[in-house]
């Protein structure tokens, strides 16, 4: 299976929080990184601290013309897409606005379909790749004032359950992933409560997860919805 060095990966969500601790470990690696965010002073400090074979594409993800541009840019096949950003702005149902719900939706699961099918041919020319996808209990179970991450989340974890079945002739492994452990990124800082901010976890912690799934592509583990925590236990660095 390919080690990490052998693969361009594409991660969004990537100046800051779990994207960022992914970044580190496969830049670790010698992963060549392509790395998506709409912050752009993030993704130059996460390039600065990670050095490696990394370039950095500021994009908003909620924009479709804008994403294909991002995706045109990118060299070469990739080996490992990793579809990491969102938008969480918890608010009642009354209060949400259309431009809230349709920016949450556009960054979960239209770039994600975007980019799965920009990155697919390649793949499949390649022989194989990992598409894997960020989900959370919000895409398990619905939470009051989440109607509209609830349902971007609700949406990647069907999407993903549908390239596993295309995927398996070509040896494409798709699957969603979801922490496992309440984590300490800037999310999370503004959305936890209380209790779940006493036990948060370094993302660190669960970016091993990430780097097996790249590198075993296990074909088992397509089509599932993956914990991080657990995982990174039984596969750590």
């Amino acid at each position: 299976m390919p080690a990490l060095a052998e693969q361009t990966v594409v991660i969004t969500g990537a100046a800051q929080g779990l994207g960022a601790a992914i970044v580190r470990v496969f830049a670790g690696q010698g992963a060549r990184l392509v790395l998506m965010d709409l912050d752009a002073e993030g993704l130059a400090a996460v390039k600065a601290a990670t050095g490696g074979r990394t370039e950095i594409l500021t994009v908003d993800l909620a924009d479709a013309e804008a994403t294909a541009d991002a995706i045109a840019a990118i060299r070469g096949p990739v080996g490992t897409l990793i579809h990491n950003a969102a938008i969480l702005r918890p608010e009642p149902l009354e209060q949400v606005s259309l431009a809230t719900f349709r920016a949450t939706m556009d960054v979960g699961i239209q770039a994600g379909f975007q980019l799965s099918q920009g990155v697919w041919s390649g793949m499949k020319a390649q022989g194989g790749g990992a598409l894997i996808f960020v989900s959370s209990q919000s895409g398990i179970k619905g939470f009051a004032d989440e109607t509209a991450y609830c349902a971007a989340k609700h949406a990647l974890e069907g999407f993903s359950k549908c390239l596993a079945l295309e995927g398996a002739a070509h040896g494409i492994l798709s699957c969603t992933i979801t922490p496992g452990k309440a984590m300490h990124t800037p999310m999370s800082e503004a959305n936890y409560p209380p209790e779940l901010k006493a036990e948060w976890i370094d993302p660190a912690r669960l970016a091993p997860a990430f780097a097996h799934i790249a590198t075993a592509r296990d074909m088992a583990l397509s089509g599932q919805r993956l914990n991080a925590w657990d995982l990174s236990q039984e596969h750590p660095l």
